[in-house]
């Protein structure tokens, strides 16, 4: 299997974090949390959630934790304003106590927990009694067409890479087992929603290059490649691909989200309830 990077920012806008905010806020919007709480984003990257949660949630507090340095570098370049904060640490075991936070959430980054069930349990315990964690992973099998276009053409090429497809292997970004494990770990209220956005290329140097920038897994794959084999890929989806008269390359990207509530009800969970309504 082709080595994983997941470190360097500037990469990962190129190719798949510009596409992160515009998801982010439909998430925000879905989720409609009253102004003033206290928030963590577990898996922050690069911020753009945490931006989002700045921009359109009216914090008290934003807190972004990450386990990559090349990541958190680039949010703290990217948000800079006193109520946030970006710690280095691991979904699995949190640095920070128990209760500590009114919204738990986590952007297109569960999937790469090696233990979800625990990075679940230790969202749980950091929130509030009666307060909100929510996550968004993309749909790779079905719902995200930039990979789902490439790796369609990767196999076609070399069946043997089927193992890699993000696809196959997170079998986690689908709505049902999000609702059982969001359920098996004690929320209550737990819905699931799909959220699709427009990722349109300006052409198709524009949807390719970022495929060589080596951050995740198709970039990855891509850089283990001979470079006959890459030029082979790179022909096919440039015939695969929908192009309208003017080079540009409209594809969708579908994100599913999930919800739920701690159990317990706090002042703070009566207050948010009363303003709510």
């Amino acid at each position: 299997m082709t080595r994983e990077v997941w470190a360097l920012g500037d990469a990962y806008e190129a190719y798949v974090g510009r596409w992160s905010l515009p998801v982010a806020r439909l998430f925000l919007r879905w989720l409609d949390v009253p102004a003033g709480r206290r928030w963590l984003d577990v898996g922050c990257g690069t911020g753009a959630l945490t931006a989002a949660v700045l921009a359109h949630a009216e914090p008290a507090e934003v807190v972004g934790v990450d386990p990559a340095d090349g990541f958190l570098n680039s949010a703290r370049g990217r948000v800079t304003d006193p109520r946030v904060s970006f710690e280095s640490g691991d979904a699995r075991a949190l640095p920070f106590a128990d209760d500590r936070f009114d919204v738990v959430v986590g952007g297109l980054a569960l999937n790469f927990v090696p233990d979800p069930v625990r990075a679940v349990a230790e969202s749980v315990r950091v929130a509030s009694p009666g307060g909100v964690v929510a996550a968004y992973v993309w749909d790779y099998a079905e719902g995200m067409a930039m990979t789902r276009s490439f790796w369609d053409a990767a196999t076609d090429l070399d069946p043997a890479v089927r193992e890699l497809d993000e696809g196959r292997r997170f079998p986690l970004c689908r709505p049902e087992p999000l609702q059982a494990l969001w359920t098996g770990g004690g929320l209550g209220g737990v819905e699931v929603r799909g959220l699709r956005i427009p990722t349109v290329f300006a052409d198709f140097d524009d949807f390719w290059h970022p495929f060589l920038g080596g951050q995740g897994p198709a970039p990855g794959y891509t850089a283990s490649l001979a470079e006959d084999h890459r030029r082979a890929l790179r022909d096919l989806l440039r015939t695969r691909l929908p192009t309208k008269p003017d080079g540009t390359i409209p594809l969708t990207a579908r994100a599913w989200a999930v919800r739920g509530t701690t159990q317990g009800v706090s002042p703070r969970a009566t207050t948010w309830a009363t303003a709510a309504r």
